[in-house]
């Protein structure tokens, strides 16, 4: 079985180049990281459609909470890197804290909103882990697709 491009320029599975994308940091970097995360998806489902629609949302809701977590609890910088797994997408977000996420308790009708991005980032992927290094930690997902 041949992993050339076939009419219709849709590309490889191989031919997908992974997602690397460095932000400041700003508010407004959410809608960035998300719309790096569309053009991926976009690009991936070409070659290789996700299993579900709700997939493609899953991962784009992960990739926001992450973006805005880093922006709220980890000024500074931060870098979203996406790939193709075997049976999945891997998201992956640095930044410059070196504290772990943590759950936040959850506390409705205080009209303070937050508290739910942890939990909901655990119940939408099939793996969740966290690397601390001197400069930071980058958080791993992985979500199916």
């Amino acid at each position: 079985m041949g992993t050339e491009s076939r009419g219709g320029g849709k590309p490889s599975s191989e031919e997908i180049k992974d997602c690397e994308v460095s932000f400041d940091g700003g508010f407004g970097d959410v809608t960035g990281a998300r719309l790096s995360a569309e053009e991926f998806l976009t690009t991936l489902a070409r070659s290789s459609p996700p299993a579900t629609p709700e997939y493609r949302d899953d991962i784009l809701l992960v990739v926001a909470e992450l973006a805005a977590n880093a922006i709220q609890y980890a000024p500074g910088p931060f870098t979203l890197t996406m790939r193709r797994a075997f049976d999945g997408v891997h998201v992956t977000l640095s930044d410059t804290s070196t504290s772990p996420p943590a759950p936040r308790p959850f506390h409705p009708g205080t009209g303070t909103g937050g508290g739910i991005g942890w939990y909901l980032i655990h119940t939408l992927c099939d793996q969740v882990s966290v690397v601390v290094r001197e400069d930071g930690k980058d958080v791993h997902t992985f979500l199916p697709w």
